[in-house]
């Protein structure tokens, strides 16, 4: 699976890496570390219940991701409906997790890149909701702002069940992964903090 983020200290924790900031997690959980390739992203890797995963994070832009997305597909010559894309999303209420096993953009230049470096949108891809709390004309200055205290905190938990929905789709692809999210996503959903989480 590839996360969508900048790379770099200076983007760490903003809300435009949080694709970055669930696979960070992962490799934290199951104490793996990314490696530079000699391409154009970093990666780690290993295995679930005999089932083979790549973790991949452009080392370009967010608007270029899609250079890294095709040398991956082509180098371990990936299926498209194996290659799981993690991204942020204003459109989203903070924390709100949305699955899609294929489709347009949604504004987002990541996936814009993918789509165009792919020559498909079948794909599919977990969008993490970011909120949209900025006055007209500020959305660049609120994706590269950092999460307040106050936000990490409230969106710990989907971080944990997002963790648990990517080891499904590792372990089964999108089909378990997506009967894994409509058996749970109740659980999470009744976090008051959450409203509409997973709709």
């Amino acid at each position: 699976m590839l996360g969508i983020g900048n790379p770099g200290s200076k983007y760490s924790g903003t809300r435009h890496n949080i694709g970055f900031n669930l696979l960070d997690h992962l490799a934290a959980k199951w104490k793996l570390e990314f490696s530079r390739s000699k391409k154009d992203y970093y990666f780690t890797g290993g295995n679930i219940n005999a089932s083979r995963f790549i973790l991949v994070k452009p080392a370009t832009y967010v608007n270029l991701s899609g250079i890294a997305a095709e040398q991956v597909v082509r180098e371990y010559k990936i299926e498209l409906e194996d290659l799981l894309i993690v991204c942020d999303d204003i459109n989203l209420q903070l924390g709100q997790i949305r699955l899609r096993t294929s489709g347009g953009d949604g504004g987002h230049n990541g996936i814009v890149s993918l789509i165009y470096s792919l020559e498909s949108d079948k794909f599919p891809r977990l969008r993490f909701g970011i909120g949209s709390d900025f006055e007209n004309g500020l959305m660049s200055e609120y994706v590269l702002e950092k999460f307040s205290n106050d936000e990490i905190e409230l969106i710990e938990p989907q971080i944990k069940f997002t963790s648990e929905i990517i080891k499904n789709f590792i372990i089964g692809g999108t089909k378990q992964m997506l009967e894994y999210y409509s058996i749970h996503s109740n659980k999470i959903n009744s976090n008051p903090n959450m409203k509409n989480l997973g709709n």
